[in-house]
């Protein structure tokens, strides 16, 4: 009964949480706000992350508003010119230079760089589909290590907890959710981007992807179009 009593007060407590009323977002369309209001109903105000294709610490960004709440996590950028961004902006953050590996090996491998650095991408088939659409180009190609992501946060979290994982990688997304151990890692939110950048409104839908975590046992809890939300229907269903 106590038991009881505690859950029913934690779910109520959850609605009427301080500073949880601001719909300020800087995610692409209102994700992070999302995702705050499934922590709100799971009790968690302060999330673990790990962002991998982390992008800019604060512009298009998943997780800066949970930094801005005195949380913190795990940021991988291969660009370093947004690296440097996340070491002067996100300090509190452990920040990695390198890119995640989509075939399990460490190596150095060609990273394209855009004139929107938003599109950048490991994938030479990408990058030169990007480019076909006349808008932007690559303005650069260099190596760039990647590293194996299984090894990466064993090192950074030891027990395997963390709250929320979100990926952007362009093009790379199915095969590197591929390579992560969920036995070992088992985020309680994930974010992933599941459509391919396109301006002839060719753009398709990664139900691949989306099929390949659902059978890791979440459900899709929202979609923006862009991205999918997924929660871990454990946790889900004991919150």
């Amino acid at each position: 009964m106590i038991y009881l009593i505690k859950k029913a007060v934690k779910k109520v407590a959850a609605w009427f949480k301080p500073n949880q009323s601001s719909n300020l977002t800087y995610s692409q369309t209102g994700e992070d706000v999302i995702v705050r209001h499934i922590f709100s109903q799971l009790g968690i105000y302060k999330p673990t992350y790990i962002d991998i294709g982390a992008h800019h610490p604060t512009y298009l960004n998943n997780t800066y508003l949970f930094y801005k709440s005195g949380a913190s996590g795990l940021n991988i950028e291969p660009d370093p010119f947004l690296y440097t961004e996340f070491t002067k902006k996100r300090p509190r953050d452990k920040n990695l230079n390198v890119g995640a590996s989509f075939n399990g090996l460490e190596e150095d491998l060609d990273f394209y760089i855009m004139s929107a650095r938003a599109l950048n991408t490991f994938s030479k088939t990408e990058a030169e589909r990007v480019e076909s659409f006349g808008s932007y180009t690559i303005k650069s190609v260099s190596k760039v290590r990647t590293v194996n992501l299984d090894s990466v946060f064993k090192q950074h979290f030891k027990d395997g907890k963390v709250d929320f994982l979100t990926i952007d990688v362009e093009g790379l997304d199915l095969e590197i959710v591929k390579t992560i151990d969920f036995d070992f890692l088992k985020p309680k939110v994930i974010c992933l981007e599941t459509i391919n950048y396109a301006e002839d409104r060719s753009e398709k839908k990664n139900y691949d992807l989306i099929n390949y975590v659902t059978a890791k046992n979440y459900f899709v809890y929202a979609d923006t179009y862009i991205n999918t939300i997924l929660v871990d229907s454990t946790v889900w269903a004991n919150r």
